[in-house]
């Protein structure tokens, strides 16, 4: 998939199951700032032209990561590089500082006919 793409690089900092939101484990709450450490440290080198941080604003969303931190890296990111945060519920202050903000709607999903969620399509 992506990862045989040449200069594509992932790296994954969580779980593959879900979180619970009002009582997240402490291995979730590690896992996302093993992760969001590893996003700043990559920015900071300069290592890529773009970093997408996929579901960070769900990560925010649920108490993971500090919605401050998320700020503060945005607005000290290189000028250059081409920072996409994914993800729903995007806290206010990471959409007023943000350059692009879309929203999906969904119209159809295979999951309202009862087709399971897909590892690689869904998460």
């Amino acid at each position: 998939a992506l990862e045989s793409i040449p200069g594509f690089t992932i790296s994954q900092h969580g779980r593959d199951e879900f979180v619970n939101k009002e009582n997240p484990e402490q291995v979730d709450i590690d896992l996302a700032q093993q992760g969001f450490a590893y996003a700043k440290e990559i920015i900071k080198k300069g290592m890529y032209d773009m970093v997408i941080l996929d579901e960070i604003n769900v990560a925010v969303d649920f108490n993971l990561i500090d919605v401050h931190d998320v700020l503060k890296l945005v607005e000290g990111k290189p000028e250059k590089l081409e920072l996409v945060l994914t993800g729903r519920y995007a806290h206010p202050e990471i959409v007023k500082i943000a350059d692009y903000v879309t929203e999906m709607l969904e119209i159809k999903h295979p999951y309202s006919l009862g087709v399971k969620a897909r590892k690689g399509v869904d998460f």
